[in-house]
C-alpha cells in the first residue's frame, strides 16, 4: 500500500473516531444516573463545553495546521483524545469529568480543519475521497451509541471511555510509524489556489460561503435530530409503528448513499453546478416536507437526506479549489467553526420552536434556512463560473 493511501486510511479512521468520541459520553450517562444519584438533566449538561470546545478550537486548529506540521496536529488529535478518555474515566467528581470533556473537545476540534486538508493534499480522486470520509464519519456517530451501550452495561460506564482510548492510542502510534514526515515545509506550500480570484471577488465568494456553511448547519441538525419525530406524526397511518424506526433507518443509509454517488458524479460535473443542483434539490425537499404526509412526507424526507449529506461532499470540493494549500485549513476551520456553532443554535431552536407550534412551525423555518441555502449555492455556482472563464481567458494561447 503506497504512502498516500495509507494516510487517507488513516484520515478516514480519524473522521471515524472524531464522530465516536463525542458521542461516548451522551450515551454512558444514562448509566450514571444511578450510581452518581444525579439527574439526567443535571449530567447532560457536563457536555456543554465538549461541544462548544470543539467549535471554538476549530478556529485556531486551522490556522496552527496552516502554520506547523499537519501530521504531528493529527497524531496530537489521537493521543490527545485518548488521554482525555483516560481522564474522563478515571475522574474522581463531576467538575473533574467535565474538565476532561471540555479537554477532549478541544482535541476532537482539530480533525475537521486538519484531516480535510490532508484529505485534501493527498486525495488524487477529490470527489470519491472526500465522499468515502464522510461515509466513515457517519458510520462513528451510528456506531457510538449501540457499541457504548454494550460496552457500559457488560464493564461499566468508565470501560466504556478506557476502551476507545486504547484503541485511540495504538491507532496514533499506527499513524507515526506507518505514515512518513510531511516533505514540504510550511512555508513551502503552494500559496495560489488552484483557480485564482481577486481579493473582491474572493471576499464575495467566501462571505457567500460563510452563510452556506451556517445555514446549512441549521438545516442538516434540525433535520437529522428531529427525524423521528417527525416519522411518527408524518408516517401515521401510512405505515405500522412498529415499521417507522426501520424507515428512519432506511431513509438515513439512503443519504450515505447518496454522498457516496455524488463523489463519483464530481467526476463528470463541474463541483459548483452540482452544488447548486443539490442545493435547489435540498430546498425543494425540505419545503415538501411543510406540506405532505404519509408516501409523500417519505420521499419528501429521503430528497431532503439525500440532498443533505451529498452537499457536503461537494461543498468542500469547491473550497478546495478555491483556496490554496497554505492557507486552505483556516478557511476549512471557518466553515466547520459555523457549521458546528449553527448545530447548537439548532438544537436550540428545536426546543423553542416546536413547543410554540409544533412539527409545522419547525419544519416551516427550516425551509427558510433551505431556501437560503438553496440560493447562496447558485449564487456560487454564477461567482465560479466566472471566475472559471476568467482564468481560462488569461491562459496563453498554444
Amino acid at each position: 500500500m503506497s504512502e498516500t493511501k495509507r494516510k487517507l486510511g488513516f484520515i478516514n479512521i480519524a473522521h471515524f473516531t472524531d464522530h465516536y468520541v463525542l458521542l461516548i459520553f451522551p450515551t454512558v450517562v444514562i448509566g450514571m444516573q444511578a450510581e452518581l444519584n444525579r439527574s439526567y438533566a443535571e449530567l447532560i449538561a457536563l457536555s456543554t463545553a465538549c461541544f462548544v470546545a470543539f467549535g471554538l478550537f476549530s478556529l485556531p486548529a486551522g490556522w496552527i495546521g496552516d502554520h506547523w506540521n499537519r501530521r504531528n496536529m493529527m497524531a496530537i488529535f489521537f493521543f490527545g483524545c485518548a488521554g482525555s478518555l483516560v481522564a474522563a474515566a478515571m475522574a474522581p467528581n463531576l467538575i473533574m469529568l467535565a474538565i476532561a470533556l471540555f479537554v477532549l473537545g478541544v482535541f476532537a476540534a482539530i480533525y475537521h480543519p486538519i484531516g480535510t486538508t490532508v484529505l485534501i493534499a493527498n486525495s488524487k480522486n477529490r470527489g470519491r475521497d472526500i465522499a468515502t470520509n464522510g461515509v466513515f464519519g457517519n458510520l462513528g456517530v451510528a456506531l457510538a451509541p449501540g457499541v457504548t451501550g454494550v460496552v457500559a452495561s457488560l464493564l461499566g460506564w468508565r470501560m466504556a471511555f478506557v476502551i476507545p482510548a486504547l484503541i485511540c492510542a495504538a491507532v496514533g502510534v499506527a499513524f507515526l510509524v506507518m505514515t512518513s514526515q510531511e516533505k514540504e515545509r510550511p512555508a513551502e506550500r503552494k500559496r495560489t489556489a488552484e483557480a485564482k480570484m481577486t481579493f473582491a471577488m474572493a471576499a464575495l465568494f467566501f462571505g457567500v460561503y460563510a452563510i452556506i456553511s451556517f445555514s446549512g448547519g441549521i438545516v442538516f441538525n434540525t433535520i437529522t435530530i428531529s427525524f423521528q419525530k417527525y416519522a411518527v406524526e408524518g408516517f401515521r397511518g401510512a405505515f405500522p409503528l412498529a415499521w417507522i424506526g426501520s424507515i428512519a433507518t432506511a431513509v438515513l443509509l439512503f443519504g450515505g448513499i447518496a454522498q457516496l454517488t455524488v463523489g463519483q458524479l464530481v467526476q463528470y460535473f463541474r463541483p459548483h453546478i452540482l452544488f447548486a443542483v443539490i442545493g435547489i434539490m435540498q430546498g425543494i425537499g425540505v419545503a415538501l416536507t411543510t406540506v405532505t404526509t404519509g408516501y409523500a412526507l417519505l420521499f419528501a424526507l429521503a430528497l431532503s437526506i439525500a440532498a443533505i449529506y451529498g452537499q457536503i461532499t461537494v461543498g468542500d470540493l469547491v473550497i478546495a479549489r478555491y483556496t490554496a494549500d497554505a492557507w486552505r485549513g483556516r478557511i476549512y476551520a471557518v466553515r466547520f467553526f459555523l457549521t458546528f456553532i449553527s448545530s447548537g443554535l439548532a438544537v436550540a431552536m428545536i426546543a423553542a420552536l416546536y413547543g410554540k407550534g409544533g412539527a409545522g412551525l419547525l419544519l416551516g423555518t427550516t425551509a427558510i434556512f433551505a431556501a437560503v441555502f438553496a440560493f447562496c449555492t447558485v449564487m456560487i455556482a454564477l461567482l465560479a463560473t466566472r471566475v472559471e472563464r476568467t482564468n481560462l481567458s488569461m491562459q496563453p494561447a498554444e
